[in-house]
């Protein structure tokens, strides 16, 4: 059970959590159509679709938001409980910066399980509808366009219908490393493996180079293999507009969207490193709630006679550094050098640590 101290110090800081995250989410939503005013009004966007637009963007911004006002809120509030000598009584009392961190520890938790949730299943949603919006109505402007290269495509046309490619390229309508599986009542019963297809506009079919057409039995023992020498056009029931419509960039999908993707790819024998980190730091990113408060504490402790301003200053490093980790070691997993979950959670360690540093100098 909380004690009446414990109610205090979370009072405090969700006031000013409620207050911060209202501020940046203001911020962020401003900032957003002043810049892109102009895109809107020289593609006539109605009114009503700018406005769902934005009401697709909230979520967005309350999750990148939601760090920067915790760690604001955890420094601000208990810089006030040191500015009024609250903390002094409280040290006088036998009470230790380690009891104190508890309703703040309790609160990071419980933030990071909310940040977990809104980021998959609503961030994700919004960004899908508003990029749609984005692409429909901006068009030539739109700042979400799909690229002419695509990487790691997965259909699924049916039940029994695995279809995978390597690349895609729109514009040429070629695509690389063919492989389409039909598994029938759970058993492989056919597969066709492609280096190249190219979409053929006069017959609307694809042409297959270097291709492999293999049956299988009931028992899953190879029956018959057709080797191509040379290119034929064949009938693969899909088409290059479906490749487009089906394709989703790893960042678009929630984490048990993207959990579903990585078995179907590994499956298919597609590299999946990018889907992996991206699946990981949607944990990892959660818990920046905790860690910015395990960080934020004892920068507000360390130097009581100058804590708002010492605080606030070292908030900002901190906030950005983490941001900045989160991103180099994201980029070192979507490369292969770093393993993917050590990549998602190099951010969360380094800071973690420092917080634990932090703490013995507090403490000393």
């Amino acid at each position: 059970m909380l004690n009446r101290l414990d109610q205090y110090l979370i009072r405090q800081f969700l006031t000013i959590l409620s207050i911060s995250l209202l501020g940046f989410l203001s911020i962020f939503l401003i900032v957003d159509l002043i810049e892109n005013l102009d895109r809107f009004m020289d593609n006539n966007v109605p009114v009503a679709i700018t406005l769902k637009y934005y009401l697709y963007t909230i979520p967005y911004f309350l999750s990148i938001g939601l760090p920067m006002a915790v760690l604001i809120s955890t420094v601000f509030s208990l810089g006030n409980i040191v500015k009024h000598n609250e903390w002094t009584v409280l040290k006088a009392s036998g009470i230790s910066i380690y009891r104190i961190t508890i309703p703040y520890v309790l609160c990071g938790v419980i933030l990071s399980g909310i940040s977990f949730m809104l980021d998959n299943m609503l961030v994700a949603y919004g960004n899908e509808k508003r990029f749609e919006i984005d692409r429909e109505f901006v068009k030539r402007k739109s700042r979400h366009k799909l690229k002419n290269i695509l990487k790691n495509i997965f259909i699924q046309k049916n039940v029994s219908t695995h279809i995978s490619l390597s690349k895609y390229y729109i514009r040429k309508k070629t695509g690389n490393n063919l492989t389409m599986i039909d598994l029938g009542e759970r058993k492989l019963r056919k597969r066709i493996d492609a280096k190249k297809i190219i979409w053929n506009q006069d017959s609307s079919k694809w042409a297959l180079q270097n291709y492999s057409i293999r049956y299988f039995s009931q028992a899953g023992s190879e029956t018959e293999v057709i080797l191509g020498k040379k290119d034929t056009l064949m009938n693969l029931g899909f088409i290059p507009g479906e490749i487009q419509q089906n394709y989703r960039k790893p960042e678009e999908l929630d984490y048990f969207m993207l959990t579903k993707q990585i078995k179907k790819l590994k499956t298919n024998g597609v590299d999946t490193k990018r889907w992996e980190v991206t699946r990981l730091i949607k944990i990892s990113f959660a818990f920046t709630n905790l860690i910015v408060i395990l960080c934020g504490i004892p920068l507000v402790l360390i130097k009581e006679k100058n804590n708002l301003s010492f605080g606030m200053g070292a908030s900002i490093f901190v906030i950005f550094g983490y941001y900045a980790l989160i991103k180099f070691g994201q980029s070192l997993g979507f490369k292969g050098i770093l393993e993917p979950l050590v990549a998602a959670w190099m951010g969360n360690f380094i800071f973690f640590m420092a917080s634990i540093i932090l703490f013995w100098r507090c403490r000393t």
